[in-house]
Parts: structure tokens; C-alpha cells; sequence
């Protein structure tokens, strides 16, 4: 291990899939004081990409060599299928090493309350990856709220809406609840835990839950709407049989309204190879920036750059400086106790509150 030295901390990565490929891979090899030691991937096509890539990275077949290497590792990431978290996560811990777990962090909030006891007893991070927080939207409302520019907040609406024609593999197979998989436990996770972010706890939940494409067993559009202690009533939408998408936030004040079309660039930067933090990295042009103001007057405000590079520079700085995670397991707690509030909501078609919340 090197996270006592002046080496970069060495991480493996488990999958290499999209979140894989396309959302850690390259933050780690852009952040100063890591380095992709080590790649997990069955998949010939993938390893061949990686090789190219990341010519420093071992690929290896399985998880088995990766623990086998786990000496000569910091930290795993985990961005594999939802029902290898929680287990993947528990043996990197186990093994000394620090662990970031993609969305879910876990498929129930017991399981992530497990993990971070876990943690805790070992004196390692466990850090859930809500890269979300750092979309550029989301950063400028974050300011909008904090600078006062809505005077009391009423209302927030957030939304992920696309169509897929093809339903995602793992929502049709016949075990995928009991996999943790659906709409609401994936993108669904990021909502939640940005409406947490800006607003705090909620107190009671509604929820409606939908399976629109045939071969799906779970849900696959939802809309979740949040009271929180605060006062603010939070609506998220997340769909993949949506034909257009809605606003992709907004926000309602006794003063003013934000409203924000279109999606943060970074993900299609990524996906694309650009390298993260290259100059204009995260930049939104002018048109497609959202409204601020009122029916009478109003004008485009600027969107703040996209910044998923923080996240990892915010990891490698606890490990090596003490300096707390940018995100907390008792964050992913409380998207997951929402989420089962959720699910049990429109289980019973009732509002259900969150005992824990205040």
C-alpha cells in the first residue's frame, strides 16, 4: 500500500462497463496522486481497450486476482452489477482497503448502515459515488439556493427522462428486484440524494411506480414526490419510455424561479474520450443555460462548469489528509431510506413517513 508514502494511491477497478469506462477510469487516471493499478473484465473487447488506454493497468479475468493483488492496492472501486456491491464492498474492506461503491451504494439501508459500521471498525472509507453532486446544473442551483436569489423555496422538480427502446438486460430477468435493480435504485439514486443535498431531511414520501416496456419485470418510469422537514416539496420524475424530456430542473420561489432544459455535458465528454479538466471542461454555451427570474422578467443565467474531477481529488485527499469524503455513507443511508419509503408508498398506495428524518 502506498497511501503512507509519496506514491499514488493504486486502485483497482471492478467492471468496465459504461460506469466503468466511462465515469471512473479515466476521473482516476486525471487525478493527481492516483493510479489505475488494475482492472477487472472478462470481456476480450474491454481488455483490449484498457491495454490501449491504460497501458499501466493489469487486467485481470476476476475479482479472486484482484483480491490476490489486494497488497499492492489503496482502494477499489466497485462499478459492477448492483448485486456485487454490498459483497465486493464487504471484502475490500476486509482486506485493508479503502472502497467506493457506484449508485446503489447498497440495495437497502441496513446493508449500507453494515457497510459503514464495517468501515468504521476497520478505520477505512467506504464512499458511495453521488458524482451528481458535481453536474453543472446542479452546482448552479446549489449557489442560487445559498446566495438567496429565490427568496423562501416552495417547490424543486428534477428530472431523468429518456426513451430506451430496448429494455436494460437486468431489469428483465425474473430475480431483478431481489438484485436491486430498477429505475429507482439507479438514476433514481442521484435525484434523491441531490434534493438531500439542498434541502435536507424528508418526512414522508408518495410514490408512483410504472413499468412501461413490455420485457421490463421492474419499475421503469417513477415519480417521487418528497416533503422535507424543511418546508420544500420536492418532485422527481425518472422515466426511460419518455419520448421528450421535461425540464431538467427546476426551482420555485416566493421570489423567483430557475428552470433548466437539457443534460450536464460531462457524461457525453467522457464517453467521447475527452480527458477530464481539459480546458472548457464541464462549460455549457450560453444557449443552453436556464432561466432565472419571474414571468415578467427574466434572463439566461449562467451555468457553472461541471466539476466530476472533484470527486476523486476529494477521495485521494481523505485518504492522504484525513479530510472527510465528499460523500458520506450516512448520505446513501438516507437516499436509501427514501427509497424504501418509496417502494413501500406505492406498494400501498399511501403517503409513508420517515421516522428517522428531522
Amino acid at each position: 500500500m502506498s497511501a503512507s508514502t509519496n506514491q499514488p494511491l493504486a486502485v483497482g477497478l471492478i467492471g468496465y462497463g459504461l460506469g466503468g469506462s466511462a465515469f471512473h477510469a479515466p476521473l482516476i487516471a486525471a487525478t493527481p496522486g492516483l493510479h489505475l493499478a488494475a482492472v477487472v473484465t472478462r470481456d476480450a473487447g474491454r481488455r483490449a481497450q484498457i491495454e490501449h488506454r491504460y497501458p499501466d493497468a493489469r487486467v485481470v479475468a476476476d475479482v479472486d486476482a484482484l483480491w490476490q493483488m489486494s497488497d499492492a492496492l489503496d482502494l477499489v472501486v466497485v462499478s459492477s452489477p448492483n448485486a456485487t456491491h454490498v459483497p465486493y464492498a464487504r471484502t475490500a474492506l476486509d482486506a485493508g482497503l479503502h472502497v467506493i461503491v457506484d449508485k446503489p451504494f447498497a440495495p437497502s439501508a441496513a446493508q449500507a448502515r453494515e457497510i459503514g459500521a464495517l468501515a468504521d471498525r476497520v478505520a477505512r472509507f467506504a464512499i458511495p459515488f453521488h458524482n451528481r453532486r458535481w453536474d453543472g446544473d446542479f452546482l448552479t442551483v446549489e449557489r442560487l439556493v445559498r446566495d438567496g436569489a429565490f427568496g423562501e423555496v416552495h417547490r424543486f422538480e428534477s428530472r431523468f427522462e429518456r426513451l430506451r427502446a430496448t429494455a436494460k438486460p437486468r431489469w428483465t430477468l425474473p430475480d431483478a428486484a431481489e438484485r436491486g435493480e430498477g429505475i429507482v435504485l439507479d438514476i433514481g439514486t442521484h435525484l434523491i440524494d441531490q434534493a438531500l443535498h439542498l434541502f435536507g431531511p424528508v418526512v414522508d414520501v408518495h410514490a408512483e411506480l410504472a413499468r412501461r416496456h413490455p420485457s421490463v419485470v421492474v419499475e421503469d418510469e417513477a415519480f417521487l414526490s418528497l416533503a422535507h422537514a424543511n418546508g420544500v416539496r420536492t418532485h422527481l420524475y425518472m422515466s426511460a419510455a419518455a419520448a421528450q424530456s421535461g425540464a431538467r430542473l427546476s426551482v420555485w420561489g416566493a421570489r423567483a424561479a430557475y428552470v433548466k432544459h437539457g443534460l450536464d455535458p460531462q457524461e457525453d465528454a467522457l464517453r467521447a474520450g475527452v480527458i477530464p479538466g481539459a480546458p472548457g471542461w464541464g462549460a455549457e454555451p450560453r444557449e443552453r443555460w436556464g432561466s432565472l427570474g419571474t414571468t415578467v422578467e427574466h434572463s439566461a443565467h449562467p451555468t457553472l462548469p461541471g466539476a466530476y474531477p472533484a470527486f476523486y481529488a476529494g477521495v485521494e485527499r481523505a485518504i492522504r489528509a484525513g479530510e472527510p469524503p465528499p460523500v458520506l455513507v450516512a448520505d446513501a443511508v438516507a437516499t436509501l431510506d427514501v427509497i424504501e419509503a418509496a417502494f413501500r408508498s406505492a406498494r400501498e398506495r399511501r403517503v409513508v413517513e420517515i421516522a428517522s428524518a428531522g
